[in-house]
């Protein structure tokens, strides 16, 4: 039995249960951890991610903070926000879903070669759906990279977010990664928090079929 299924009744639920499509309506062209750690993640994906590979960069937005000399295959995006994922110079092709109300992805099966979700795990509701979903559409051994730092929407974030606090983040996600079936889990603490924005790194790898 997965962890995730004890969790108590409400633990997705949200402060705001209000039309996601509609909080997001807004373009908020800014970033949400500051510089140092912009320039942590950006080195960090450019350990892992792979050159002229196929990205996918879930819960996008503007920016996707990817190395700029690093050159890669095709840069998929997702997001609520059209106007936001326009501006965002890396995604050659994007496209708009609420993943809390429909979780799959219409992209083919081991089509995509690493994704990334930045800052934005704590807002999904069904999150063992939607990373089982990245997995299926990861190739079997394909890293999904999984950001968060101490920033958020209160209101839009799930309650077990808000209530385990900033040491229990990594381990949430771990479990959701283990329900969504990846392996070699691994947690990376990038920043520590004192001198800019935390940011830790919680990645694993796409199971074989």
């Amino acid at each position: 039995m997965s962890l995730l299924s004890q969790l108590p009744p409400g633990a997705f639920a949200k402060q705001d249960d209000g039309d996601d499509a509609e909080f997001y309506a807004q373009a908020r062209l800014k970033t949400h951890i500051d510089d140092a750690a912009i320039a942590a993640l950006t080195g960090f994906y450019r350990q892992v991610l792979p050159p002229g590979g196929v990205l996918l960069d879930l819960m996008s937005s503007w920016v996707s903070h990817l190395p700029p000399e690093v050159a890669y295959g095709e840069v998929m995006g997702h997001g609520m926000n059209a106007e936001e994922l326009a501006a965002n110079p890396r995604l050659t092709r994007w496209f708009l879903q609420d993943l809390n109300r429909a979780p799959t992805l219409a992209l083919e099966d081991a089509s995509i070669d690493a994704a990334m979700i930045c800052v934005g795990v704590q807002y999904l509701q069904q999150p063992a759906a939607v990373l089982a979903e990245a997995a299926r559409v990861l190739r079997p051994g394909a890293l999904l990279v999984v950001s968060y730092s101490n920033r958020c929407f209160p209101t839009k974030a799930v309650a077990v977010w808000r209530d385990i606090g900033p040491q229990g983040h990594a381990r949430l996600i771990e479990l959701y990664l283990e329900a969504a079936g990846f392996a070699g889990i691994e947690v990376h603490r990038l920043m520590d928090g004192r001198a800019s924005d935390p940011l830790t790194v919680v990645m694993g790898r796409a199971p074989a079929p």
